[in-house]
């Protein structure tokens, strides 16, 4: 069976992304248009477009892209501006993002993940300006400063190092709290001081490290 992948691209937008309340026209442009059946595993390919986290081994799952059309939405991405994204996975979230902004720095922990989607941004011709580090973002460290930070991953509390990474008028999209029910949430790094905007709930792995330490029930 052949799919038509234009076709699912264009299913995806308007059946599962809009409907979820992404309006912003530069987002559903790069999500009309990026082929995300390049950025999954072969196996999973007639599943690209579907209302599905897959799975990308090591772990690690790609987000629903109703998720990934509200974190673009959210970051509100300028094309003059530098992101930082943490856990590049697939690479097509970092393609995503460097569509919409000038530079992306993305940070993966696994380095066959990041190998991988290296290579896959390379074959797409995509992502010339998205630079794959291998690196633990929990242990990580720089003093340049972003005017978006992207953590792909779930985090129990957000570490204090992920706020220091924006420029004044920086945003951090972040998915915090307990599986399985978690808030993602924009965090600002506004002249008045840091402001905490509730976005939506919903489930996801935790980066690695970041899981909250385990309650014992007696």
């Amino acid at each position: 069976m052949t799919i038509n992948y234009t076709q699912a691209r264009e299913n995806m937008v308007e059946q599962q992304v809009r409907p979820w309340d992404v309006l912003d026209a530069r987002v559903l442009e790069t999500l009309a248009t990026l082929p995300r059946e390049a950025f999954v595993a072969e196996s999973h390919r007639a599943l690209a477009y579907a209302d599905l986290e897959l799975p990308l081994g090591h772990g690690q799952s790609m987000m629903k892209p109703v998720v990934e059309g509200r974190t673009l939405q959210a970051l509100a991405l300028q094309a003059g501006e530098d992101v930082l994204e943490v856990g590049t996975g697939s690479g097509y979230l970092s393609a995503c993002l460097g569509n919409l902004a000038r530079e992306v720095v993305s940070l993966e922990i696994n380095p066959e993940l990041a190998a991988a989607a290296r290579a896959r941004l390379d074959a797409t011709g995509l992502g010339t300006n998205v630079r794959i580090e291998t690196a633990d973002a929990l242990a990580w460290d720089t003093d340049r400063r972003f005017d978006a930070v992207c953590v792909t991953g779930a985090v129990a509390a957000v570490p204090a190092r992920f706020l220091q990474w924006l420029r004044p008028g920086g945003r951090l999209f972040v998915v915090q709290g307990r599986s399985p029910v978690m808030e993602a949430a924009l965090h600002r790094n506004d002249v008045n001081g840091p402001r905490i905007e509730s976005l939506f709930e919903t489930d996801l792995p935790y980066l690695v490290g970041a899981a909250p330490a385990p309650q014992f029930v007696f």
